[in-house]
């Protein structure tokens, strides 16, 4: 049971600050992923509908509107929410008209590891449907179609072309499927989806946008592991989670962690941790002798994983968006 005293609220902090710093906002757009941008670009001539794929925890945040206005202003397209097993299915109504608001129509939610074909079935009908609307796009005696995937990286993309292929081609692989953020390099890979009717898909690489200004959106990210944790911190990234975990009410940490009551200050969320996981390193004191100390950065390792397994329950990270 967790013990929460109605006055620590008042402790818990109205807006992230970290002990661990402000790290700033980072560029991250490898080489790959920028010369990407100039071939999808060139191919959209023979491209009939773009799906872009995006974690459904952050459905709001790290889209990039830029990409976004370049690739989908003349061809139809369709917002494919993956990994939404990791939220409540009562917030999918609420996120479909907050995007609605922002002129984005065609929205699937999929989970790519349901034992049902669910949303992913209904990706290729809705495609087909929009390119053969004669307000929308002029080919509506269209026999074949190609699709072009995008997204920022490690959204599920690959895992989603090959749940596609599995439904419609009874086929189990077509795309590296990797948990490290930018895997896919190979541009405009050209993937058959369906015989019937015939479907082709162009595979890419995840974008995202080479500057991200707003601190939070990048913590998300991260969290989201669509970002490398080397990258944003995993120090900052559990103190974030913290944050966010009380900012909500939400004080499963508590008990999963076996902390005597939920705090604010992510270092005994830490220290604790290393002392019941016996996460320690050793160092070298100013008096020259090695001695144990708890290895924070292994304890934020653990806290951030226990969110990324659902230990904490479904969380829509992006829930102020739609609150």
């Amino acid at each position: 049971m967790v013990r929460f005293s109605p006055h620590f609220s008042s402790q818990f902090r109205e807006s992230f600050v970290s002990i661990f710093g402000n790290r700033g906002s980072k560029a991250w757009y490898p080489g790959h992923m920028y010369k990407g941008v100039k071939k999808m670009q060139a191919k959209l001539a023979v491209v009939d509908c773009i799906l872009e794929v995006h974690d459904a925890r952050i459905p709001f945040s790290g889209r990039n509107p830029k990409f976004y206005s370049m690739l989908t202003a003349v061809k139809p397209h369709i917002l494919i929410l993956n990994k939404s097993d990791l939220i409540e299915h009562s917030q999918k109504k609420k996120i479909k008209e907050e995007l609605r608001k922002r002129d984005i129509k065609n929205v699937i939610f999929t989970d790519c590891k349901a034992s049902h074909r669910g949303g992913v079935s209904n990706i290729i009908p809705t495609a087909v449907e929009l390119i053969k609307d004669p307000n929308n796009y002029a080919r509506e005696n269209a026999t074949n179609f190609n699709l072009m995937v995008i997204g920022i990286p490690n959204v599920g993309k690959s895992s989603l072309i090959n749940r596609m292929r599995n439904i419609h081609l009874n086929r189990k692989k077509a795309s590296a499927v990797g948990a490290t953020p930018g895997i896919t390099k190979s541009v405009l890979e050209k993937i058959k989806i369906s015989d019937d009717p015939l479907v082709y898909l162009y595979d890419t690489p995840g974008v995202i946008e080479p500057y991200i200004d707003n601190f939070e959106v990048a913590l998300k990210l991260g969290v989201c592991r669509t970002l490398k944790d080397s990258l944003v911190g995993e120090e900052l990234m559990s103190d974030y989670l913290l944050f966010w975990l009380n900012k909500h009410k939400n004080f499963r940490y508590v008990e999963y962690f076996g902390l005597p009551e939920a705090t604010d200050d992510i270092r005994v969320v830490l220290v604790h941790i290393a002392k019941n996981q016996s996460l320690v390193k050793r160092i070298r004191n100013a008096e020259g002798s090695v001695v144990p100390v708890p290895d924070i950065l292994s304890s934020a390792n653990h806290f951030i994983r226990a969110f990324r397994e659902g230990k904490f329950g479904k969380l829509l990270l992006d829930v102020d968006c739609i609150n």
